[in-house]
């Protein structure tokens, strides 16, 4: 708590460098977010830094390097911030609603990376699809893997994230590969 309160009078003395390429300032953004969401319950174990590395990695075409500096500089872009408003800012600029659907998968699926979903992760979550107007409908059933298409398979959910494939199926009243 403190840190960021230091952070945030250093920021008021020096305006942080913003990045001039609209890219890179949506890659940092969705990046700090999903550090947000592991470091919200207070770790962020290797699980959760793989699956993000993994996750941005594959959704900014970055090798394994390029992808961990991100990961390294939205750590700091997060304990810099006092908000989420400036990321989720950036993601509603630059991100169509089919990309900030995409974004709260991958936010889900780092929740899931430690193999447990404390609550102010999911308040974050909920609070983040607000923020770039996601409905909480999608938010919960894509990110599990519930399609909310009819005739999408959702074979491709991660071993972490079958069980919340069934619960929320069944609560659905449909199946798992629905």
């Amino acid at each position: 708590m403190l840190n960021r309160l230091s952070a945030f009078f250093r920021r008021l003395e020096d305006k942080p460098e913003i990045p001039s390429d609209g890219s890179d300032e949506m890659a940092l953004a969705a990046t700090a977010l999903l550090v947000e969401t592991a470091v919200m319950d207070e770790t962020f174990d290797e699980a959760e830094r793989a699956t993000i590395t993994r996750l941005i990695g594959a959704r900014f075409a970055l090798d394994p390097a390029a992808a961990q500096a991100l990961v390294v500089e939205a750590e700091q872009a997060v304990d810099a911030s006092i908000q989420l408003f400036g990321f989720t800012k950036s993601i509603n600029d630059h991100f169509s609603p089919e990309q900030r659907v995409e974004l709260m998968e991958m936010l889900w699926e780092v929740a899931y990376a430690d193999g447990i979903v404390h609550d102010f992760e999911e308040n974050l979550l909920r609070r983040i699809a607000g923020l770039i107007y996601v409905t909480d409908r999608w938010a919960s059933n894509e990110a599990a893997g519930v399609s909310m298409i009819p005739d999408v398979n959702v074979e491709g959910c991660e071993h972490s994230m079958r069980r919340a494939c069934r619960d929320i199926a069944e609560f659905s009243g449909g199946d798992e590969n629905r």
